[in-house]
Order: structure tokens, then C-alpha cells, then sequence
């Protein structure tokens, strides 16, 4: 991994953050730590913070009579910039403008943008308890350097120390002291945790413990998942998860390096290595706390596993793994309870696109079904649906395989292959049941859709999910599966269809213009205007520099109206329906699209990534 790119070291003020002296002006300051006293002091003189402010914020801090780092200090006090637009000077805004009056580069740690495995091969040359007495941490190592984010720019008796036991340029840049607070517990912590867990590990046990096996005997054995080390790692893995708004956690063995990966925002990236030995400690850890069979690594299993948050929270996780070349993979995916508590408009609906989905959910009975590829979102979308309409008068039930979200409100049951409890078996039970809303969390085959057209006719709103790439192609799968055209008639209320984009960050975007080309191509033949301005990716620490910050929906419904109706016959082909759907007011996944760009929120870029493909003569159909 290439390092990050450091600005040159020189003066970088932070924005509306302007000293009225340069480090140019400031003669050499001998070394010492930083005082509380000493940066209110450079506040005042840098005409950011009025005396008066400085005065209340250091008699205060005396009172408390805490230790924390001063810029940690002034930041909790929440002072105002004493120039216009009188910002809180906040712990990031004080970090670059200590950056500025050292001279030093200032830095966001990301630590995704960390090569761990090199940082990690240094710990062992700087101590724990070196790197806290310095504040000091290592985030760039190469060839011929080594860089450290550090909060005391003026102690500098540390940089010859180690450029002389290192053999290595030492270079500093100035960043947030909780971050490093933060990352040096992390840092040293794991890797203390794999040191140990490597030491601890047992005698190689006999056998083929996995295909393509290199077996060094007398070097590596299996580990314990109880061991405390292992435990640690795990805890650490799932918090640094939940802190870096994962969606999924990905641990795949290898022959020399098990790799750790998360997914944000859609996109995969690698976090961390382990040593084989300790990669098939952890799968197993998280076997055990998903109350899977830790003893098969044969046969791919599922399980669940609830957890809590630093901050409090609950959060469900969904453990799935499989047996590879290397070991058992194993994949957790991260549910957010807070996620069902949003309204469709959160979920990127637009107001006539949330209109139609309430008309539709509204109905007494009938089938409603949400289409879209794996990870577009439709789990989220049923949970939010589910979670509104379970008032106390309803009693709603649902039949998943599995079940990914535990829901208070709901009556849910799961899938169980082993019993043959299938998803049509699980529809039968729950008409015995007294529901009002059913829910199935997919039909996969012709009697799962029987068991849910028979759950419609029989009086009861049921909701399920179909993988189709649009919306009228879950009438053309109904047919395909066996279901006679007349029973879709009767029950199919309507069909959406959605896909999941990036949306610009907020922090960072900036406004641009968008080809004419370009939008003709997204949205013809609908007459849509094209907008003055879009917003353009730009990239800021808060967004990775990627420039996008979180996901946001696409949505084509399908609402079933009488003329609809007429079309669905067995010998209907898919075109003649989309066809008729247009005509009744349908508008497909692009303009959705197109409105979510208008409205700043993505790009083109991002959305042609996830729509299906517009082949040649497709306007015609429109």
C-alpha cells in the first residue's frame, strides 16, 4: 500500500483559522511540553480567542483539575473564533492551527489509509510506554523513512533517538492527540494480542487441518478460541467495525497472511493481517458466540450473534462461512437497529415515490414485492415498511432464512432446512397464526409463491422479495415459477424495484455542471430539464478523501392497476407489460436515478454503476 500523500512542511492554516503571524515571525522554541497557559496565550496573540474567554477557559480547567492534552481542553470548552463566522473552535480546528504555528504538517488519521502491517513491524522498536510519554505514533513507514503523527511538536529529544536505533529519516506531522490516544491503544494493543496468541499457541495437532496446507512442524499449531488474546482481537475487530460504519466483515484465510476486510459504503477494505494460526482462532471465537458447531469446518454454516457498542447501542450481526483452500471463510454481516427507526424519505424515497409505496402497503390484502439484486437494500426497506405498519392492532409475522434483524414488534420465524421448516412450510404455519401482515423474507420456488398467493386470497397483506432486476420482471418470474396468470391478477398489488448508490458527502462537495450528452442518455425519452448545477465529489478527511459519505436508494414502482391487469396472460411477454407500466404512470430506475443527481445528492458515475443496462431500442418500449 503506497503511503498518503503529506502536504510539504510548511505553514497550513485551517480554514477562517488565520493566525496573524507565521512561523517565519517565530524565533526557535526550545524544547518543552505544551501548557494550557501557553496555547490560550498564542490564542489570544493570534487574535482567535478574547482574553476574557482565555481567562474563564484556564480558571476553569484549574478547578477540574484534569491532565488531558491543552488543545483537548480549550476543544471541551467549546470557545467561538473571535472573527467572523465565529466558529466553535473545535479539537480538529486547534490541531491544524497548532500544525500552522509549528511548522508542521497536520494530518487526519484514517485509518484505513494505514499500511498496519509495516506500522506494525515497528512496535516492537518503540515501546508502549515510549510512544505515550512522547505522544508519538508511527502512520508511514518505507524504505528510508518513517513518519510519526505526534500532538507535542515542540519535544523533539525522541526524533534522534530513533532515527539513529531505526536507521531511517524521521519526519513529523501534527494530528488530533485523542486520535493518537486512540490508535496507540489499538495499535499496540492487537498487535500485543497476536504476539501472544502466536506465543500461546499449541502443539500441531495430526491431520489435514485444511486443502493446500503448508504444515511447518514445530512452528505453528492451533489456538485456542478462549484464549484471552483471541478475545481481545475479536472485541477489538467488531468495535473498530461498528466505529468505521462497516457493513460487513470479511475474514478470509490464506496460505501465509489471513486477510481482514470491511465493506463501506459498498466498497471492500483491507484492514488487517494475521497469521493463519490466529485467522482460524478468530473464525473459531466467532463460531462460538454465533453458537455455531465449531468442531465442522467441513460444511458451510450460518449463525447470529448480538452484541452492544461502546456508545450503548445493540447491534445484530448475521456470521456466515464457508470451507476454502486456506481455512473457513467467514463473513458477519452488520444490521443497525437504528435503521428500521427511519422514515422512507431517509431511505431516499421521493414524496410521489413514497405516495405509491404507502397506497400500496395500505391494501388489505394482496402480495406487494420488493425486486432487486443482493445488497440493494431490500431487507432495510421491509423492516422500515414492517416497522410502521406493526401498530397494536396488527399482528404481523414473518417467515426468513435467515432472520437478520430481531424486531420487537414482530412474530418472526426462521427457516430450518434440517426439519423441513421451509419458507411454504413457514407460510402454512403462520396462516394458522391469526395474521394480519405476513411477511416472507423470499420466494424462491413454486410452492413458497403457492403458500403466499393462498395467504393473499385468504385475506391477509403479505410482503416479500424476488431477485429480479426491475420491477415488471417480477410478474414475468411469478409466470416462470408456475403461478397461473389468474392468480396474479387477483393478488399482485405492485412491485418495486430499487439499487443502492453512494451519495456525495456533505463536508466536501462542490457544484459543477453535467454534460448534455450524459443526461440525455440517463433520462430520454421522459422530458426531464436538465439542471443548472450537480454536485461534483471532491474528497475531505471525513469522506476518505473518496468523496462520498453513505448510501442512498433508487426506487421504480410498479403499482398493478385494472388495465394492468388485462396484460397478464401466459403467453404476455415481458415488453408488452413494461410497456403498459409506462403508460400507467411507472417510471423506471434511471429517472429516480436522475432526480437523486438533480438533487446533489450522486453522480452519474455512481449511478450507471448499479442500473441495469439501457440496450439498443429501449426507448421504443418507453
Amino acid at each position: 500500500m503506497s503511503p498518503p500523500d503529506f502536504p510539504a512542511p510548511a505553514f497550513r492554516p485551517a480554514p477562517n483559522v488565520e493566525p496573524q503571524s507565521g512561523p517565519s515571525s517565530r524565533p526557535r522554541v526550545p524544547p518543552h511540553r505544551l501548557g494550557l497557559k501557553e496555547v490560550l496565550g498564542e490564542l489570544v496573540a493570534d487574535g482567535l480567542v478574547a482574553q476574557v474567554d482565555a481567562e474563564r477557559a484556564g480558571l476553569s480547567a484549574r478547578l477540574e483539575r484534569s491532565e488531558p492534552h491543552p488543545l483537548v481542553v480549550i476543544a471541551n470548552k467549546q470557545l467561538r473564533q473571535l472573527q467572523p463566522p465565529h466558529r466553535v473552535l473545535s479539537l480538529e480546528l486547534l490541531t491544524e492551527w497548532l500544525a500552522g504555528k509549528a511548522g508542521l504538517p497536520y494530518l487526519r488519521i484514517d485509518p484505513l489509509k494505514l499500511d498496519i502491517a509495516a506500522v506494525e513491524r515497528l512496535l516492537p522498536f518503540v515501546s508502549y510506554e515510549y510512544a505515550t510519554r512522547y505522544q508519538i505514533l508511527p502512520v508511514v513507514v518505507d524504505a528510508n523513512r518513517v513518519v510519526f503523527a505526534t500532538t507535542e511538536p515542540y519535544l523533539t529529544e525522541w526524533r534522534d533517538i530513533l532515527r539513529q536505533t531505526l536507521r531511517k529519516e524521521i519526519e513529523r506531522v501534527i494530528a488530533n492527540p485523542l486520535d493518537i490516544n486512540r490508535y496507540q491503544m489499538e495499535f499496540y494493543g492487537v498487535s500485543r494480542s497476536v504476539r501472544g496468541a502466536m506465543q500461546g499457541a499449541m502443539e500441531p495437532v495430526s491431520g489435514i487441518l485444511n486443502f493446500e496446507q503448508l504444515l511447518e512442524l514445530g512452528r505453528r499449531g492451533e489456538l485456542s478460541a478462549d484464549e484471552r488474546p483471541i478475545v481481545q482481537i475479536v472485541d477489538w475487530l467488531l468495535q473498530y467495525a461498528f466505529a468505521q460504519r462497516a457493513s460487513d466483515i470479511h475474514l478470509e484465510p490464506r496460505r501465509e497472511q489471513g486477510q481482514i476486510r470491511f465493506r463501506i459504503d459498498g466498497v471492500l477494505n483491507t484492514i488487517y493481517q494475521l497469521p493463519p494460526v490466529v485467522m482460524s482462532a478468530v473464525t473459531s471465537r466467532i463460531k462460538i458466540l454465533g453458537r455455531m458447531d465449531v468442531a465442522e469446518k467441513r460444511r458451510p454454516q450460518d449463525g447470529r450473534l448480538k452484541t452492544r457498542t461502546p456508545a450503548g447501542r445493540e447491534v445484530e450481526l448475521r456470521l456466515s462461512t464457508m470451507p476454502t483452500a486456506f481455512g473457513e471463510k467467514c463473513v458477519l454481516r452488520i444490521f443497525d437497529p437504528d435503521t428500521v427507526t427511519k422514515g422512507f424519505g431517509d431511505l431516499g424515497f421521493a414524496p410521489a415515490e413514497e405516495t405509491v409505496w404507502r397506497k400500496m402497503i395500505a391494501r388489505p390484502h394482496g402480495i406487494v414485492l420488493v425486486t432487486g439484486p443482493t445488497g440493494s437494500g431490500k431487507t432495510t426497506t421491509l423492516y422500515t415498511t414492517l416497522k410502521q405498519l406493526a401498530v397494536p392492532e396488527v399482528n404481523v409475522c414473518t417467515v426468513e432464512d435467515p432472520i437478520e434483524m430481531i424486531v420487537p414488534e414482530l412474530n418472526q420465524m426462521q427457516v430450518q432446512l434440517a426439519i423441513d421448516l421451509t419458507f411454504a412450510q413457514g407460510i402454512r404455519t403462520l396462516l394458522r397464526q391469526d395474521p394480519d401482515i405476513i411477511m416472507v423474507g423470499e420466494i424462491r420456488d413454486l410452492e413458497a409463491a403457492q403458500m403466499a398467493v393462498q395467504a393473499a386470497l385468504t385475506g391477509h397483506l403479505v410482503l416479500s422479495t424476488l431477485h429480479t432486476n426491475d420491477a415488471v420482471s417480477a410478474v414475468t418470474r411469478l409466470l416462470d415459477l408456475g403461478v397461473p396468470y389468474y392468480l396474479i391478477q387477483n393478488v399482485l398489488i405492485g412491485a418495486m424495484a430499487q439499487r443502492l448508490v453512494r451519495t456525495l458527502c456533505p463536508h466536501c462537495k462542490t457544484s459543477g455542471e453535467m454534460e448534455d450528452g450524459l443526461w440525455e442518455t440517463l433520462v430520454r425519452p421522459w422530458p426531464l430539464p436538465k439542471p443548472a448545477a450537480v454536485g461534483v465529489p471532491h474528497g475531505c478527511p471525513e469522506c476518505r478523501n473518496t468523496g462520498y459519505l453513505g448510501r442512498v436508494g433508487l426506487y421504480e414502482l410498479l403499482m398493478v392497476t385494472p388495465e394492468l391487469r388485462r396484460l397478464f396472460r401466459t403467453e404476455t411477454d415481458e415488453e408488452t407489460v413494461r410497456r403498459g407500466a409506462f403508460e400507467q404512470g411507472m417510471r423506471p430506475l434511471r429517472i429516480s436515478a436522475a432526480c437523486q443527481i438533480a438533487a446533489g445528492l450522486t453522480t452519474f458515475e455512481e449511478v450507471m454503476q448499479v442500473l441495469p443496462p439501457l440496450d439498443d431500442g429501449q426507448e421504443s418500449r418507453f
